[in-house]
């Protein structure tokens, strides 16, 4: 049985579902503290939950081998590019342990968010990807979904806690209030 280019990324995909490492494999709660984690970028810098505090933040678990992901993660890019002036910030974390640092590197050169190669913490099992996870400012899970996030998914998620809590001179007053990447 010859096996083509789509049953080899359905089995990238499943090795990279198998052999990622997230901890105990705990659901993580909405609405309750988000679980602490340690990821390490592709450039070598070890971060945590704490390093985040006071800012939004996005987990999105991708793999290489997954078509959706590639369509998510350069969107999620721009996004971040655009809203990280107002505390957002995202991690690009790959779930495959198949990937080598270099292609990771590669990977992160070509984006803004950090991209990370290896992250311990209770965000598991992971099941299917891309999977996203959005912490507020607090600390505080709000959001978690194995499913593609669209650029309305993003404004309906993002933007509201993007707006909490945040400083005088980050708000925006008149006709031009809403912070959407398409205007809406």
């Amino acid at each position: 049985m010859m096996f083509g280019r789509r049953h080899f990324r359905i089995i990238v995909c499943l090795v990279a579902l198998v052999s990622v490492s997230l901890g105990a494999g705990k659901e993580p709660a909405v609405n309750q503290a988000a679980p602490d984690f340690q990821a390490t970028t592709a450039d070598g810098q070890v971060v945590s939950l704490a390093d985040f505090k006071g800012q939004v933040l996005v987990l999105d678990f991708w793999a290489s081998g997954c078509a959706p992901c590639k369509k998510q993660l350069p969107l999620l890019d721009s996004y971040y590019r655009l809203e990280k002036k107002f505390g957002l910030q995202v991690l690009a974390v790959a779930t495959e342990n198949s990937m080598s640092m270099r292609q990771l590197k590669r990977v992160a050169a070509a984006l803004a968010v950090p991209v990370v190669g290896g992250f311990k913490g209770d965000y598991g099992p992971v099941q299917s990807v891309p999977i996203n996870y959005v912490i507020d400012r607090a600390g505080v899970l709000r959001y978690a979904k194995a499913a593609v996030l669209t650029l309305d998914d993003m404004n309906a998620v993002l933007i509201p806690l993007l707006r909490e809590h945040e400083s005088p001179e980050l708000e925006i007053h008149g006709p031009g209030d809403e912070r959407t990447m398409n205007g809406s």
